[in-house]
């Protein structure tokens, strides 16, 4: 684990402090990873509505089916046929 320094103003530091002292966070650093997972998590969600929303308008759009399905599933198979076993 590395170490970062930070500067904050009083206010914001109090706050931290306030929201350890509530008992979710043994710590100010574990109050700030978590701040950064849920902003990385957010990031992650973000790019994943984007490829959707990108698939989405990637082509003419096609009828999901049970066959369609069983077709694809064939399709994955013989592409990678290690993963049956």
């Amino acid at each position: 684990m590395t170490t970062l320094n930070i500067s904050l103003p009083d206010a914001m530091r109090a706050f931290i402090d306030e929201e350890v002292a509530k008992g979710d966070y043994s710590t100010a650093s574990e109050y700030i990873r978590d701040l950064i997972r849920q902003a990385q998590k957010k990031a992650e969600e973000k790019k994943l509505e984007i490829m959707l929303l990108e698939g989405l308008d990637s082509g003419k759009p096609i009828e999901v089916t049970d066959e369609w399905w069983e077709q694809k599933r064939a399709q994955i198979m013989q592409r990678f046929p290690q993963k049956n076993k």
